[in-house]
C-alpha cells in the first residue's frame, strides 16, 4: 500500500511505502514533477510482484496424469498453504536465523505430521505418494520447514508407530500429529556421523529404570522439541531406541548458532547426563542398527521428493526472470546459453519427478529397497543443488539477494546433500549393491 502520496509534486526526498513483509523502505525521488509519479508506481508494482509467490508448478511430461485426484488435491492444498503462510515470511526468518514457530499448527492442519500414520493414532492415513508430494511442496517453500515436518513424521512418529508399544503409540502419536507435541531424532554424534554404529551414547540398567549418558549433535527441532527419539547402546552393545521427554533431569538441548544453511530451522544438540529413563520408554520391537536405519529410509524418501520442490522453485524463478530481464535489447531468455541452462533444468526436474513417482509406487507396494531410496535421495538432492547454482547465474547479482529464493535454496541444499547420508555415502550404497563388494570396511 502506497503511503503519503498527497502533495507529491511539491516534495523532493523521501517517499515511503510498505512492502509485503511490512518493513518500511525509502525511495528517493529525482524530480518534483508529478508526471514522474508513474515511474514510482511502476517500481512499486514490480517490487510487489517480486514479493508475491507466483509459482505455478513444473510438469513437462504430464506427470499429473499419473497421480490420483486425491494426490492432486493434497498437493494443491499444501501449495496454497505454502504460498499463503510460508513464502511471505521465510526470507525474513532466514535472514534472522529463526524458525517461525507460528506455522507449526498450520503444518499439522495440512497433514504434514504423520501423513501415512493410521488415522486411529491421529495420522492422515494417506499413501506414500501423498507424503512425498507434501514434502515437495513444503520444501518448495523452504528446506528448513520441510526438515521440521520430515523429522516429526519419519524420525519421530514413524519409529514410535513401527517400533513402539501400543501404550507409547497412544501416548505420543495423537499429540505429535496435532502439533501439540514436537519431536526430534537423536542418532548423529560429534565423532560418529556416517558411522552411527560407533556411537558412544549408552544406557545402563539401574533396576527400575535405565541411566542414559552421551550426546547427539546436528539435531533438527532440538531447541524446542518436547520429546526426543534417541538411539544408544545397552550394556550388551546392542543399539536401543527410546523416548526422552523434556524436563527429565540431566537432559538439555543447547541450540546451534552461526549456521549459513537451514537458517529458518532450529538446530541443536542433545546432552544426556545421568538421565533416568523409565523402562516403559524403551522401544520393545526393535534392537540393533536396523531401527534407526529404518527411520532414515522413510526420511530419505521424503527428501527425494522435497528436493524436487526446491529445484522447481529455482527453475520457476529463473525462467520468469529470464523473460523479464532485458540486456542487449532483448530478454536474456533469448540467448543460447540461458536457454541451455533452462532446458537442462527442466529435463533434470522431469527425470527426478519420474524417479520419485516410481519409488512412491514401489513404496506403496512395500517393494522399495533401501538402496533404491538411497539412489533417489542422492540423485534428486544433487540435481536440485546444481539447478540452484545455475539459477543463481541466470539471476546475476540479484540471485544473491533475499528478493529471490535462489541463494536461500542453494545454502539449504548444502545441508540436505549432507544429512540423512552424505552424497558420497549414498554413492557407496549403490556401488555395494551393484558389485556386491562392501567399500565401507
Amino acid at each position: 500500500m502506497l503511503l503519503n502520496y498527497k502533495g507529491l509534486a511539491q516534495k523532493i526526498g523521501v517517499f515511503l511505502y510498505k512492502t509485503s513483509n511490512n518493513s518500511t523502505e525509502k525511495i528517493y525521488l529525482l524530480y518534483p514533477n508529478f508526471s514522474k509519479y508513474k515511474t514510482l508506481l511502476l517500481r512499486h508494482k514490480k517490487n510487489k510482484e517480486m514479493a508475491t509467490d507466483r509459482f505455478q508448478g513444473v510438469d513437462y511430461f504430464q506427470i499429473d496424469e499419473l497421480l490420483t485426484e486425491e494426490h492432486i488435491l493434497v498437493r494443491n492444498s499444501v501449495r496454497d498453504w505454502v504460498k499463503r503462510e510460508v513464502s511471505p515470511i521465510i526470507e525474513d526468518y532466514a535472514q534472522r536465523a529463526e524458525f517461525p514457530k507460528q506455522i507449526i499448527k498450520g503444518l499439522a492442519d495440512i497433514g504434514a505430521f504423520g501423513p501415512y500414520i493410521p488415522a486411529e493414532y491421529g495420522g492422515g492415513g494417506m499413501d506414500q505418494i501423498s507424503y512425498g508430494l507434501i514434502m515437495q511442496e513444503i520444501e518448495r517453500g523452504d528446506s528448513g520447514v520441510r526438515s521440521t515436518a520430515s523429522v516429526q513424521s519419519s524420525l519421530v512418529m514413524y519409529p514410535i508407530y513401527t517400533y513402539g508399544s501400543e501404550e507409547q503409540r497412544k501416548k505420543y502419536l495423537p499429540g505429535l500429529a496435532k502439533g501439540d507435541l514436537m519431536g526430534c531424532f537423536g542418532l548423529t554424534e560429534p565423532d560418529h556421523g556416517s558411522n552411527p554404529s560407533g556411537m558412544l551414547s549408552n544406557i545402563k540398567d539401574a533396576g527400575s529404570h535405565y541411566i542414559l549418558n552421551g550426546s547427539k549433535m546436528w539435531i533438527s527441532n532440538a531447541p524446542f522439541a518436547d520429546i526426543a527419539v534417541v538411539w544408544a547402546k545397552d550394556e550388551a552393545g546392542d543399539i536401543r531406541g527410546m523416548v526422552i521427554e523434556r524436563g527429565m533431569e540431566g537432559f538439555t538441548t543447547p541450540e546451534t548458532h552461526g549456521k549459513w544453511s537451514l537458517r529458518a530451522s532450529a538446530t541443536g544438540e542433545l546432552v544426556f547426563d545421568n538421565v533416568k529413563v523409565p523402562k516403559e520408554n524403551i522401544f520393545p520391537n526393535v534392537k540393533g542398527l536396523k531401527g534407526p536405519l529404518g527411520c532414515l529410509n522413510s526420511a530419505r524418501y521424503g527428501i527425494a521428493w522435497g528436493a524436487i520442490g526446491a529445484a522447481m522453485d529455482c527453475y520457476d524463478s529463473a525462467l520468469r526472470y529470464s523473460k523479464e530481464r532485458v540486456q542487449f535489447g532483448k530478454p536474456i531468455g533469448g540467448f543460447q546459453l540461458t536457454q541451455k541452462k533452462l532446458a537442462e533444468m527442466v529435463t533434470e526436474i522431469t527425470k527426478a519427478q519420474l524417479l520419485a513417482w516410481r519409488l512412491g509406487v514401489l513404496k506403496n507396494e512395500n517393494r522399495a529397497s533401501a538402496q533404491q531410496i538411497s539412489m533417489a535421495k542422492r540423485n534428486n538432492v544433487n540435481m536440485a543443488l546444481q539447478i540452484a547454482r545455475e539459477a543463481r547465474q541466470i539471476h546475476g547479482g540479484m540471485g544473491i539477494t533475499g528478493e529471490y529464493p535462489i541463494m536461500r535454496h542453494m545454502m539449504n541444499l548444502e545441508s540436505v546433500i549432507t544429512y540423512e547420508g552424505t552424497h558420497d555415502i549414498h554413492l557407496l550404497i549403490t556401488g555395494m549393491d551393484v558389485t556386491g563388494i562392501n567399500a565401507f570396511n
